[in-house]
């Protein structure tokens, strides 16, 4: 497969590393897909990047001068929160707001544990350092700034070892400048400092949200920059000098450089593209209610896709058992106030390791043996089983090896570990402990899907489960019948189908500023002036980029409570001035909200309060983006041939089902007829099993559609 050197259709690369493969999909303007999929390289991401890119470029008899651009999902930023190895921070704050990280909220994710310890703060309290000043609510100088106070803590926080500093003062979103000054004071005196304003980051009322997203912005910042520094330094030893934008959590994508200056805006960024993906898959298939279920090598995640609408959330959670977005379940985490697609994650991957408590209960994860070294079955060092190991002892996973055969594994080294580690101390037999791992791996999974689902008020038996990732239709179809949902779809190429969803992504950026008003006696003009002021920043951003006029697409929305209320729901807000009819509409899509959110509404006369105006600034490309080119290359759905010239089967355990023979086929056996279960599906990034009484067919995008039997 090549493409012709004299096509100027562009070229475009979508890299999504996790924590045990990193995907590399290119995709050209005729919908040429080629894909690579490498072990992650933990020690220097970049190489594995490298490798795939060059390989893909060598395959294709294409220079490096051809690519478009390269956008890239990395999980560096929640791994440096959820491991604790962000840069050494401090943080400056108004004199008596020293604890505001230690008092945090009110709230435990664990109602009835009376031991239970919320994480550690992610700034000591010796390096939380008071500075004289103070502004009220409404923006005026109470106290003046004492810059002397201020440059003293500075330089004592550098004298000890900080490099990244968060600087977050009382009512900064009403007047930032006191905290302009501090910055410019760092700039000036301390250049080795790294320095994250609140009133840049999150110009939004609320002090420990503020505070919390700011010292984590700051505590990301210089593992960020160092990261994409150092791929943009490998990429361009090779002489790839494309773009290289990067995902977001909010299901857009921005420039790196942006990306080094706001790293909570990537928090989630390799999960949203497969969202993404998912969103456009559902609109091609008409299927407006869909869950997702991404598995990978280290998490399982799960998002909603409502009315043909993804779901957002301006708030998130990061750093506890379970990372979601719930309004009910706040206080596990670090308080993270940015957007957010609504993805639930648990720490259940194929590499998830399996051990059995002081109890005898069998247990799966959260810690995981990542690319290196990996689960047992790899051969690379690995002593712990893992999924993985028991999936391949079940018969589920080749033994001839993955990806393509490129990663042999060791079947044999598998069962010893599963015998050593998990049957022989419980005393059962080795598939049965196999299985066992299977459906807890499942319970665990089920957490995410209901997160966003059932404890939302939705009920997934309405939805379809769209199930991707490396490891997510090994385990789809169970997952799916514990749930009661009937119909499963698993996409083309589901273990890079992530990486897909990059490519699908448009550069977005997102502005907030508080705007705190009574709705029934709002001034429009007020309004329009403030929403003046973010639209011509977006805008002079989005100029920067290369995006004027047309190209150029904004959205607004505003942040609304009962009068009363603490906590706010995002409502849209419509373009040109607000009238009084469209503040009655206003208040009807908040109201509307509020039902859908908490099962009620409030009297038709009841006050409102708008408290933040939000504006999503999003750059549209001049040609078609990636979804586009590959709908046009989708297959016929026609039957294929085995590559090996003939059908193939092994033994699988199916539970209570017993030992069957299945027959092993690929995604070209199947037929637009359904075929009966049990078969496994093989492909060269991920595996897909249906079990027994389940039926599975290829429907005309070429998706694997699996009816859900009990």
């Amino acid at each position: 497969m090549t493409i012709q050197p004299g096509d100027d259709r562009e070229v475009r690369v979508g890299v999504d590393i996790g924590g045990t493969f990193t995907d590399v999909v290119l995709l050209a303007g005729d919908g040429t897909v080629v894909t690579r999929k490498l072990l992650t390289t933990p020690d220097d991401y970049g190489r594995a990047v490298v490798g795939g890119l060059g390989g893909l470029l060598e395959q294709l008899g294409l220079e490096s001068e051809r690519l478009g651009e390269i956008v890239h999902g990395t999980t560096v930023a929640t791994n440096a929160v959820l491991e604790q190895k962000g840069a050494r921070t401090g943080l400056l704050t108004t004199r008596g707001f020293r604890d505001v990280l230690e008092l945090r909220r009110i709230r435990s994710p664990e109602l009835y544990n009376l031991f239970y310890e919320k994480p550690r703060p992610l700034v000591s309290r010796r390096h939380r350092l008071e500075v004289d000043e103070r502004i009220d609510h409404s923006g005026a100088v109470v106290r003046a700034l004492d810059l002397e106070s201020a440059e003293r803590a500075l330089a004592r926080l550098r004298d000890e070892g900080i490099r990244s500093i968060a600087v977050t003062f009382i009512n900064a979103y009403a007047n930032p400048a006191h905290e302009r000054a501090i910055g410019e004071l760092a700039l000036a005196r301390f250049p080795e400092l790294q320095v994250s304003l609140s009133s840049d980051v999150l110009p939004e009322i609320r002090e420990y949200e503020r505070t919390s997203t700011t010292v984590i912005n700051a505590y990301l910042m210089p593992v960020v920059r160092r990261y994409l520094q150092d791929l943009v330094d490998e990429l361009e030893r090779v002489r790839i000098r494309a773009p290289l934008l990067i995902m977001q959590s909010n299901g857009g994508i921005m420039p790196a450089r942006a990306a080094q200056e706001r790293p909570i805006h990537i928090i989630e960024s390799g999960p949203a593209a497969g969202v993404i993906a998912s969103a456009f898959l559902a609109g091609q298939l008409d299927l407006p209610n869909v869950l997702t279920f991404d598995m990978g090598g280290t998490t399982a995640k799960a998002s909603i896709i409502e009315d043909g609408a993804l779901s957002q959330t301006p708030e998130y959670e990061v750093g506890g058992g379970i990372s979601l977005t719930s309004r009910l379940i706040k206080g596990g985490g670090y308080a993270l106030r940015t957007p957010v697609i609504d993805i639930a994650e648990v720490g259940a991957g194929g590499g998830s390791i399996v051990w059995v408590d002081r109890g005898g209960a069998l247990q799966v994860g959260p810690h995981s043996a990542g690319a290196a070294p990996g689960p047992v079955c790899y051969g690379a060092g690995g002593t712990e089983p893992t999924v993985s190991d028991a999936n391949l002892a079940l018969g589920y996973l080749s033994p001839a090896g993955l990806v393509g055969g490129d990663l042999p594994l060791d079947a044999d080294a598998a069962r010893r570990a599963l015998r050593e580690h998990v049957a022989e101390p419980l005393g059962i037999g080795l598939l049965e402990a196999a299985y066992g791992i299977h459906l807890v791996a499942n319970a665990n999974m089920i957490r995410a899907v209901r997160a966003v689902s059932s404890q939302r008020g939705r009920d997934p038996r309405g939805f379809a489960l769209f199930a991707f990732g490396g490891s997510g239709p090994v385990h789809a179809v169970e997952l799916a019948r514990s749930l009661d949902m009937r119909r499963v779809i698993v996409p083309r190429s589901p273990g890079l189908f992530s990486a897909f969803g990059l490519l699908f992504a448009e550069v977005e950026h997102h502005y907030v500023r508080t705007f705190f008003r009574k709705t029934e006696a709002l001034d429009p003009a007020e309004l329009d002036q403030v929403i003046a002021e973010l639209e011509g920043e977006a805008r002079e951003t989005l100029a920067a980029e290369g995006y004027r006029g047309d190209r150029v697409a904004l959205k607004r929305q505003a942040d609304l409570r009962y009068a009363g209320q603490s906590w706010e729901l995002t409502a849209p807000l419509e373009d040109g001035t607000l009238d009084q009819a469209g503040m009655e509409r206003l208040r009807e899509a908040f109201a509307r909200e509020h039902e859908r959110t908490y099962g009620h509404r409030g009297d038709a006369d009841a006050p409102i309060d708008l408290v933040n105006l939000r504006l999503t600034a999003a750059g549209r490309s001049e040609r078609a983006r990636g979804s586009e080119a590959w709908a046009a290359g989708r297959p016929s759905g026609s039957r294929g041939a085995h590559p090996s010239g003939a059908r193939s089967d092994r033994d699988a355990y199916f539970g209570q089902a017993g030992v069957i023979r299945t027959p092993i086929l690929t995604r070209s056996d199947l037929d637009t007829v359904p075929q009966t279960g049990p078969m496994i599906v093989e492909e060269y990034d991920a595996t897909t099993v249906v079990p027994p009484g389940c039926t599975a067919r290829l429907d005309t995008w070429g998706n694997v559609e699996i009816a859900v039997h009990s």
